[in-house]
């Protein structure tokens, strides 16, 4: 019998370590930065002990997020510039995680695995792009070779692309990871992630994984922070001081409220292909509210990401369940505030109260999808795929 090459050798002896030590990265769409979580696992699935041991956010200079949104969620873009930002974001990741480390004073051959959510430049379920004949599709760049290479760690990334393959829409994924770090026996849970956009986990008491439900539900920080760069010259709305100064106007917020994706039944996913300016244009134009004040906007904007999280709360999740909040919006006052004051039944908290770091929870998820691919087995949850997920490049 042939033996197997190095780099499979080096897969069996990483899944039959005691433990293993991976770093998960994620870069979100409101291009905040790169998160960098060092973790520590033992065991996989539902026996998935995980230890954060490091984690930074390192912030986009204004050169890359402009390269980034001259491409991200355009129908049309430049062809040559995807192909150089997916080789280009690559390396550029990868020498961020080779500083982390010298900052941690960690060897790098001290790392198992790198699992790389890579950059969303564009997402089209099939709920969106309505294309006869064209399956759900989504695209991140910033290859994983090229991680695998600069660092000499063994990367995996391409997450979403098994899922879809498998019949999803490729999103949301943190269902995996909340279902193994945030159930409890005997409590319903509700993990709500708020970032460019917001998604939601469901985790029921009985531990049923038939009554999971993993869902987005519509924009999260994405409007909110565009509108402030576009009059306030802001990246985002800290401490919600623009919303507290304004109103919500009921106009426009209705007629934010009023497509189709919010009568769709979950799961289901969206993206800035659909949450961007010219949907909020159009609400304006609709309601009669294109010259309110800018302060209004971003009022009724943060109203609109509150409201659609209450209203789909009510609609499909049980009263009494308990809150967990993580991402950009946890820590905007004026989303929380209208939360609790709708949602007063439910108690809400971020995900620091299970002790996982609400700043470091999406890089944490994608560590730990790293670890099941390369230690776990498929787990059926719902109606989800029952696959594992990521691509694997070998450092040489």
């Amino acid at each position: 019998m042939a033996q197997l090459n190095k780099n499979l050798q080096h897969l069996v002896t990483i899944a039959q370590k005691p433990a293993r030590i991976g770093i998960g990265l994620m870069s979100g769409t409101s291009l905040d930065g790169l998160d960098i979580a060092l973790c520590r696992f033992t065991g996989s699935g539902l026996q998935t002990q995980c230890e954060l041991l490091q984690f930074i956010t390192v912030p986009y200079p204004d050169f890359f997020k402009n390269e980034v949104r001259a491409i991200f969620s355009r129908r049309q873009v430049d062809l040559e510039k995807v192909c150089l930002l997916n080789d280009f974001i690559g390396d550029y990741h990868a020498g961020l995680i080779l500083q982390a480390l010298q900052t941690w004073q960690i060897d790098p051959a001290g790392v198992d695995f790198i699992a790389s959510h890579g950059q969303t430049i564009y997402h089209a379920p099939k709920r969106l792009h309505r294309q006869e004949g064209y399956p759900n599709a989504t695209l991140q760049i910033g290859d994983g070779d090229h991680i695998a290479v600069k660092t000499g760690v063994l990367t995996i990334s391409d997450f979403r692309q098994k899922q879809l393959a498998a019949g999803g829409e490729g999103a949301p994924l943190a269902l995996y990871g909340d279902v193994l770090l945030g159930s409890k026996a005997g409590e319903d849970r509700i993990l709500i992630n708020i970032g460019g956009i917001s998604n939601l986990t469901f985790l029921p008491a009985d531990g049923d994984m038939g009554k999971v439900l993993c869902s987005d539900i519509g924009p999260g920080n994405t409007l909110i922070d565009m509108f402030c760069r576009n009059y306030f010259n802001r990246a985002f709305d800290q401490d919600s001081t623009i919303a507290f100064s304004g109103v919500v106007n009921e106009a426009l917020l209705n007629s934010l409220l009023k497509h189709p994706f919010f009568g769709e039944a979950p799961p289901k996913t969206t993206g800035p292909e659909l949450f961007n300016e010219e949907y909020v244009r159009k609400a304006q134009e609709r309601s009669g509210t294109s010259h309110i004040d800018p302060k209004d906007i971003i009022t009724t904007l943060s109203a609109f990401t509150a409201k659609a999280i209450a209203d789909f709360t009510r609609a499909y999740l049980p009263k009494g369940a308990r809150m967990f909040v993580s991402g950009g919006g946890a820590k905007n006052p004026f989303v929380m505030k209208y939360l609790e004051e709708r949602l007063y039944r439910t108690t809400i908290a971020d995900t620091a109260a299970l002790g996982i770091n609400p700043d470091a929870k999406e890089a944490i998820l994608f560590a730990l999808l790293g670890n099941e691919a390369l230690a776990g087995e498929p787990l059926a949850i719902g109606t989800n795929p029952n696959v594992l997920m990521g691509k694997f490049s070998f450092a040489g």
